[in-house]
């Protein structure tokens, strides 16, 4: 099977357009068609059922299309990673998410450096869960990410859990109370953000411009408990949700990666995290103990 049609097909399955399908892929409708007529019959099924007002994929074109996307990011991260590979100087590409690292970018970063193994790092930065699809394509070869994350293709290990708060406007009623449920909140199920008007993910993708809209009254968010200690804000308050699921950030990688370079920077990782968590354990006990001393 070739690539071209596998194109041709996601743009229509993604779409479920063929005119809006056949302006992305820079084409006019009918050859569009054609092709996938020409993939159908090759195949020998039906992948989408269209009639005059819908297009829509069958049992078959689900499948197809999980699989297509894997197929075209792996033949994308062949190239990638070839001439990557050809670089005069070779370097480790890390993809992070502004302000999505959990205070551990930098701790990472300078442990990494000194390991034998260690080559330059560039960070890349990214918006909301496409760290995932970077890596897949060959355009990193590590990332922090946070949890739930599409792991096809993928290792990861977990770095840290640690609890989500409230993001609220200081003026909003909730703010007068210590602690909250996730029913307290106007957030719909599954949803971590929420702007005036309806939910939106899009507000996760910059750090900055959904606390000054949660300070305007205009957005609700649970973040990661994190956030608050660095990132205190005038007209934000941070309140505990007894209730919320916890922030999960890991280091994910490709599984068939051989690089000893990025098994380095895990190795970091993992170090800097199981540091950390002694620390927050050894403060926790000296805490336990000096409230119980006479």
């Amino acid at each position: 099977m070739e690539s071209r049609p596998l194109r041709y097909f996601v743009a229509v399955a993604e779409e479920l357009n063929f005119a809006r399908a056949a302006g992305r892929l820079g084409m006019s409708p009918p050859p569009l068609s054609r092709a996938i007529r020409q993939l159908e019959s090759d195949l020998g099924v039906t992948l989408f059922e269209r009639t005059t007002h819908s297009v829509t994929l069958t049992p078959a074109g689900e499948v197809l299309l999980g699989e297509a996307r894997i197929a075209l990011d792996a033949l994308a991260a062949a190239g990638h990673r070839t001439r990557r590979a050809a670089a005069a100087r070779p370097r480790l590409v890390l993809a992070v998410k502004a302000d999505g690292d959990a205070g551990l970018l930098e701790p990472i970063l300078a442990r990494y450096a000194a390991e034998p193994a260690h080559v330059p790092v560039s960070v890349r930065l990214c918006g909301w869960q496409e760290q995932p699809r970077l890596l897949r394509r060959g355009e990193a070869d590590a990332a922090l990410v946070h949890e739930p994350f599409d792991r096809t293709g993928l290792d990861s290990e977990t770095l840290t859990v640690e609890p989500r708060v409230a993001a609220l406007a200081a003026d909003d009623p909730l703010a007068a109370r210590d602690r909250l449920a996730l029913d307290d909140l106007p957030l719909p199920p599954g949803e971590l953000h929420r702007l005036r008007g309806g939910p939106s993910r899009a507000a996760g993708r910059d750090l900055a411009q959904l606390l000054t809209l949660v300070a305007l009254g205009d957005a609700v968010s649970l973040l990661p408990a994190s956030v608050a200690d660095r990132y205190p804000r005038p007209g934000v308050v941070y309140r505990s949700v007894a209730d919320a699921p916890p922030a999960v950030l890991a280091i994910a990688w490709p599984q068939q990666s051989r690089s000893t370079a990025t098994a380095a920077l895990v190795r970091a990782a993992a170090r800097v995290a199981e540091s950390l968590r002694e620390q927050a354990d050894g403060k926790a006990a000296a805490g336990t103990t000096s409230a119980a001393a006479p």
